[in-house]
């Protein structure tokens, strides 16, 4: 149960700080963002299963989606 208290906890947190404004475009706050969630991701697969952890990276996805966007982008940069 503690990872599921945990991941919502990280999703309300990187909720509220990109409500706030920011020089850098919450870069570093993503970069911090995704060195947490990494790990939690794992603690939540591990203890709850694939379908919660699944529905934790779909909203992370939604919080994150420039740095997914342009991890895409670099990845098919590198594959031409």
């Amino acid at each position: 149960m503690t990872p599921l208290i945990l991941a919502c906890l990280w999703l309300i947190t990187a909720n509220l700080i990109a409500m706030f404004p920011s020089r850098d475009h919450h870069w570093r706050t993503a970069y911090l963002m995704m060195t947490v969630g990494v790990p939690l991701t794992i603690w939540l697969y591990l203890t709850q299963g694939a379908l919660l952890t699944a529905t934790f990276l779909i909203a992370a996805a939604s919080i994150l989606r420039w740095p997914l966007y342009f991890l895409g982008k670099w990845l098919i940069g590198r594959r031409s």
